[in-house]
């Protein structure tokens, strides 16, 4: 097309235009501080909007499902998995449960006799124990603890009443302060995972405020003088450990029943919770004593046949019961209490709900990151699934510190986000290839009817001038009125045949930043050869447009006419041209620089190639250094080509060879350009680095067309290898993508 176009006198788009100092006009986006090796550093301009909008709304939507309970079981379910897999500690010695077995109920009834459970009681307290607690209902002994001698040692039970199940009262003859309710807080699914410590009853009988557990833990820690007290805010402090309750969104939790004052159970593993005997070996004195001295005995009842039981997270182990006997339930409860008030044991904590949010958001964001990064699918399934492995991790390593943090939110946060955001990045690069085909087509038959124009024997319409002349445009000086209303020059910077190149400010922006004003002049201003003319400069300018997203392409900030001429604006960046590195010294480069040059050009082809352009004029003077960031930007798009769709069965149409001596592939010479082309082109600038030597004055082997270069070069056989992939005389040997070659630059680091 530039060829045509300096032809007509129309459009030149070359952006590499010096002044007398050596500064570069080009498109230039605020770079980050990672390396040009650092993939997310190439992601097409915008990638932060588009990252911001994806996470925030993936963010906002598990949030909601969260708040409607949707998740809910799912995170009891991982939180649950987490319980399972701790290693299991040693039993508590401080407890001792008595259970009450099948065995047993065959020897002695159930339930059991007053006599029984008197003697059970006494036999006990003979061995000194320093809390006994009895979970076996018995509303209807009248002489409950008859044979103790203490019965302030002794804790009681009752239930309170409930829609499905009337309240069961304390023995008649039992002191009320002695008697903790046994009731449960099980979740929807039916499963423990919470303790009631205190509850307000309005029962007649079953009323008292303390859960058997906590009577219990109070009891035996009141034997080493350490008392209860409240805070203002109602927690729970025993001796100078403060004990705060579990509130409705606490954990996983969004709407859980909080009445009363509960705590999250911190369960031992059910093997290794406390150590148990039978009634049978307590009444028989089969029972070691020390065992009970000194110890906080539980009496419950284990056997299937009456208490079928409840679960709790260890129930998915086929080596566990599913229903664990209630007794257990208290014994962890006393357990976790003590183990906090005596050995410092953490207590679960939580995220509060603007930090999970925030820690979900977070999750969404690396999805999304993930997803600019690996643009394949699978590849981002792989990665995505690896993420979630760490994310596991980290939570279970949080959770062995007692921490419960979200998982499956984050997770789900984390695929949506990177699903999401490849969705739209893959459909934004369809349309925006369609937009470039529709360009491209425009292009086409813009140029076949300028060309026709030009062949004509049309004049321009001053008759005041001679047949033959062609009006050129006078050169803008500064001071000039204001380009489109805005744009005030300051300097020259170029000049040529076919256009003028301005700094310019920016007077509609803050601070009046610096720009570069592009003037390009037609060769007539016919009506005819004007209109077809501004088809053609709206055509380049789209392609422009979308190809300026990248980070490392000049963006194009605005594009108009005024007065029968064309301008395009772009930003200002100081910096050296490519060719300026390797003319300013005579070695050659080394090979790390060449493997650097190559990955951060390779990085911009790869979104070129993408949407099926062609650059065409890939060469040292179109690879500018940014001063500011020190990253390398490609200019002069205005040769690009559309390559046709891989399925059409159209033979190409050969086009006007466009290409510098020395790097254009053999096939562009002929107008037959292909994506490997560019990789062609940059394949001779890393030979060029490394010998410093130009690329046309290098040797051809007349065999196989290949270059001669690796005799002036000091490169490792691996680099020199996929050099020599690249400049392959045969378009069809060389490699066919950006990422191919960006592959093999991996395995060498």
């Amino acid at each position: 097309m530039i060829r045509l176009f300096k032809k007509m006198r129309f459009l030149n788009t070359k952006l590499d235009v010096k002044d007398n100092h050596g500064e570069i006009s080009v498109a230039d986006r605020q770079a980050n501080d990672l390396s040009v090796q650092d993939v997310q550093d190439n992601q097409p301009k915008g990638k932060l909007s588009l990252l911001l909008v994806a996470s925030v709304s993936v963010t906002a939507l598990i949030t909601g499902m969260r708040h409607l309970q949707w998740l809910e079981s799912s995170e009891l379910a991982a939180y649950d998995y987490m319980v399972r897999s701790r290693t299991a500690t040693t039993p508590d010695n401080r407890l001792l449960v008595v259970k009450v077995t099948e065995d047993d109920i065959q020897r002695e009834g159930y339930p059991l006799h007053d006599a029984t459970v008197n003697k059970l009681l006494a036999k006990l307290e003979s061995y000194q124990p320093r809390v006994i607690g009895l979970n076996i209902y018995r509303p209807q002994q009248t002489n409950f603890g008859d044979g103790v001698k203490n019965k302030s040692d002794i804790i009681g039970v009752c239930k309170f009443s409930s829609l499905k199940d009337p309240e069961i009262p304390p023995p008649s003859n039992f002191i009320i302060d002695n008697i903790g309710f046994n009731d449960l807080a099980p979740d929807s699914d039916r499963t423990i995972r919470r303790a009631l410590l205190f509850a307000d009853s309005s029962d007649k009988k079953c009323n008292t405020s303390y859960s058997f557990a906590s009577l219990l833990a109070l009891a035996y820690l009141q034997k080493q003088n350490i008392e209860q007290d409240f805070l203002p805010n109602k927690d729970w402090v025993l001796g100078k450990t403060v004990i705060p309750p579990l509130r409705k969104t606490d954990g996983s939790y969004e709407k859980m029943d909080d009445g009363g004052y509960q705590i999250m159970l911190d369960y031992r593993h059910p093997d290794s919770l406390v150590k148990e005997v039978t009634i049978t070996d307590v009444l028989n004195n089969k029972v070691n004593p020390n065992l009970i001295k000194d110890k906080l005995v539980i009496i419950g009842n284990t056997a299937n046949s009456t208490d079928r039981g409840v679960p709790t997270p260890y129930s998915a182990l086929s080596n566990q019961p599913f229903g664990t006997p209630p007794v257990f339930i208290h014994a962890q409860t006393v357990s976790q209490i003590l183990s906090i008030v005596l050995d410092g044991k953490r207590q679960i904590w939580y995220l509060q709900d603007w930090q999970e949010i925030g820690w979900i958001w977070l999750w969404a964001v690396f999805g999304g990151v993930l997803a600019l990064r690996t643009r394949n699918p699978m590849m981002l399934l792989v990665v995505g699934a690896t993420s979630i492995g760490g994310l596991l991790g980290i939570c279970y390593l949080l959770f062995l510190q007692a921490a419960w943090i979200p998982i499956v939110p984050p997770a789900m946060a984390l695929l949506m986000t990177g699903v999401s955001v490849m969705a739209y990045s893959t459909y934004r690069t369809q349309i925006e290839t369609r937009i470039i085909i529709l360009q491209v087509e425009k292009q086409q038959e813009a140029i076949a009817q300028l060309s026709a124009l030009l062949k004509e024997n049309t004049r321009i319409s001053d008759t005041s001038l001679p047949s033959n002349v062609i009006v050129d445009t006078p050169q803008r000086n500064t001071g000039d009125f204001l380009l489109s209303g805005r744009y005030e020059i300051s300097r020259v910077l170029g000049s040529g045949g076919f256009g003028c190149t301005y700094l310019a400010k920016d007077t509609q922006r803050p601070g009046n930043p610096t720009c570069v004003v592009k003037q390009l002049m037609p060769a007539r201003r016919d009506a005819r050869f004007m209109e077809v003319a501004r088809r053609l400069f709206d055509a380049e300018a789209e392609i422009l447009l979308i190809l300026g997203k990248h980070i490392q392409i000049p963006d194009l900030l605005a594009f108009f006419e005024e007065n029968q001429e064309f301008y395009l604006v772009q930003e200002y960046v100081k910096g050296k041209t490519l060719n300026q590195e390797l003319s300013s010294v005579k070695n050659a480069k080394d090979e790390a620089y060449v493997i650097e040059m190559l990955k951060s050009v390779l990085y911009v082809l790869k979104f070129v190639h993408e949407h099926r352009v062609i650059h065409r004029d890939i060469k040292p003077e179109n690879i500018i250094r940014n001063s500011q960031d020190n990253k390398l930007v490609l200019i002069d798009f205005g040769a690009v080509k559309k390559m046709q769709p891989a399925n059409t069965e159209k033979t190409e149409l050969a086009t006007v060879a466009i290409g510098t001596r020395g790097y254009a592939a053999p096939e562009q010479l002929v107008g037959h350009p292909r994506l490997s082309s560019d990789i062609f082109a940059l394949g001779m600038i890393a030979i060029q680095a490394l010998t410093g030597i130009q690329p046309h004055a290098l040797e051809i082997n007349p065999d196989t067309g290949s270059v001669e270069w690796r005799n002036l070069a000091q490169v490792s056989d691996k680099l020199a290898a996929i050099i020599d992939k690249m400049v392959c005389y045969h378009f069809s040997d060389r490699y066919q993508s950006a990422a191919e070659v960006l592959e093999e630059l991996k395995r060498i680091d």
